[in-house]
């Protein structure tokens, strides 16, 4: 079998925060590889360290014991190479839809060609006919794709998501879930996703990561061995799922790491 070097990784990763005059360990060393164009979905109960976890990835928190890597080089600070997009789109909302994607290269003075990436990563999301729309005018789903695509309009090497999708109704997020899977496919992006829906892992993600409640430590990892696009009513999906399911709340229940 060819061993591929992780693109992300973490090593004995421990993140710990001071509350209440107490300690609180967010991540326990965490141990995380990521291959090259692979996407790692992270699941696991309230407190169990996901978003930390990402914000280390993002170089927006620190690490007080182990390391965060890309490249096989330190994360220490934000980078664009690094994209993170949020559960809330946080838009301009003085601004248009494209102004809104080119926001980041504009800042940076990547002015060169900014037209056409904005209208080529429009149309990756399906939105190149909203352009000149305002954040206002917008669905909630639709604001999201404007997020996705403002995240790449900055050609990142890694897309860190936080929960992306997760204040959608029901029919935009199972839409979202099936759209985003087809730009990670597409783009060939290596790509963390947090998340709380099992179904959006298994639709998204090649491997699943789960935590357990604090401190955060990886309690199990499982491999999506499915063709894309993925059925969701497929059997091979629904036995993969009651495996998660049984994964998730066995780590819930301080179930030993494997």
């Amino acid at each position: 079998m060819t061993v591929i070097d992780p693109f992300v990784a973490l090593r004995a990763a421990t993140k710990r925060y001071r509350i209440a005059d107490r300690d609180v360990v967010a991540l326990d060393a965490v141990d995380l590889d990521v291959a090259p164009g692979e996407v790692v979905c992270v699941l696991g109960p309230s407190g169990s360290g996901k978003t930390t976890l990402l914000r280390v990835l993002a170089g927006l928190e620190t690490l007080d014991g182990g390391e965060a890597l890309q490249a096989g080089r330190p994360i220490r600070a934000p980078d664009r190479s690094r994209a993170l997009v949020f559960q809330d789109h946080a838009l301009f909302p003085w601004l248009t839809v494209a102004e809104n994607v080119a926001f980041g290269p504009r800042v940076r003075g990547a002015t060169a060609g900014l037209d056409r990436t904005v209208a080529r990563t429009l149309a990756l999301v399906g939105l190149d006919s909203f352009a000149d729309a305002l954040p206002r005018q917008l669905s909630g789903g639709m604001a999201q794709r404007v997020a996705i695509a403002r995240a790449l309009a900055n050609d990142p090497e890694v897309l860190l998501l936080d929960e992306p999708l997760a204040a959608l109704d029901v029919g935009t997020r199972l839409e979202l879930q099936d759209e985003l899977a087809r730009i990670l496919a597409e783009q060939r992006l290596t790509a963390v996703v947090v998340t709380h829906d099992f179904d959006e892992a298994l639709v998204l993600a090649d491997r699943i990561v789960i935590l357990s409640p604090s401190p955060g430590r990886v309690a199990r990892r499982l491999r999506v061995d499915l063709p894309r696009p993925r059925d969701r009513a497929s059997e091979a999906l629904l036995r993969l799922r009651a495996q998660l399911v049984t994964a998730v709340l066995g780590a819930s229940r301080g179930g030993k790491a494997a």
